[in-house]
């Protein structure tokens, strides 16, 4: 079946059914996030910003201490919008990862 032959089928089913089609959809694409990357030979495999070395741990935690998205993109030229979308979609999805950088980066300092 093609996906021109889903839209008609798609725009039939009830909001709660096209909830539970992403739902599945987002299951079955696991941790698909093209925008962010793990390598272990950088920040030791924190989840980065692809083309960066940017966490995504610390976008959220500077989100958190009250930066706007504009700022986070004035202070790091190399970010995209698309960007800091991806983190924080991966961070909703990894909350304890990102829970636990933030505590590992804090004590460290």
């Amino acid at each position: 079946m093609s996906l021109h032959e889903l839209e008609p089928l798609i725009q039939a089913l009830s909001p709660s059914e096209k909830a539970q089609i992403l739902q599945w959809i987002s299951r079955d694409l696991g941790d698909a996030f093209p925008a962010i990357e793990r390598n272990p030979d950088v920040l030791g495999g924190e989840a980065c910003i692809v083309r960066t070395r940017i966490p995504v741990w610390l976008l959220v935690q500077l989100r958190r201490l009250g930066s706007a998205e504009a700022d986070l993109l004035r202070a790091y030229p190399t970010l995209r919008a698309e960007d800091l979308a991806n983190a924080w979609a991966y961070a909703r999805l990894h909350p304890s990862e990102i829970e636990q950088n933030i505590i590992d980066n804090e004590t460290a300092e």
